[in-house]
């Protein structure tokens, strides 16, 4: 049976649904959110959480899948009072948001699939970890030349020379 690509994690006290935003330049996740319910909310504050820590100028592209969450216009006025440009999928495409999809797999081959979480905050506390700690720190990725998310946003800064 083929394992689900969406970012569920089944905990014995039910579902926990975890929402991200990826910066696609470094692969970093930048913002996420976990909660009881897929919902606009949910993606609201994974959204806010990426727009607080990374304050993007105008013009910014935004993707995401045609998901209602995005597709709300709650979600879509949260993008449009920033400036960001909003980029969906065509329906049934889902080459669009391979980025994202592939950061799922990995997190539920690594994580997610080799672990029974008796509860939701057991879970939180575990995704945490994964997404904080491992994967935007240590893990590389070939696409980065073998750097972790945060190694290649650091060499990607300009030097800047003391006075």
């Amino acid at each position: 049976m083929p394992r689900p690509t969406h970012p569920y994690v089944w905990t014995a006290e039910g579902w926990l649904y975890l929402a991200v935003v990826m910066d696609l330049f470094s692969r970093k996740v930048v913002g996420w959110a976990m909660g009881e319910h897929i919902d606009r909310h949910l993606v609201l504050s994974g959204l806010q959480m990426a727009l607080e820590g990374r304050a993007p100028p105008k013009g910014l592209l935004h993707h995401s899948d045609r998901g209602s969450q995005y597709a709300s216009s709650d979600y879509q006025q949260a993008l449009a009072a920033r400036g960001i440009e909003c980029s969906m999928s065509r329906k049934g495409n889902c080459w669009d948001n391979a980025v994202v999809e592939s950061f799922f797999s990995s997190l539920k081959q690594e994580l997610v699939y080799r672990t029974d979480f008796a509860t939701r905050q057991q879970a939180r506390s575990a995704l945490f970890e994964y997404i904080e700690v491992f994967y935007n720190r240590q893990r590389r990725h070939s696409t980065l030349g073998y750097l972790s998310p945060v190694d290649f946003e650091n060499a990607a800064l300009p030097v800047t020379l003391a006075a």
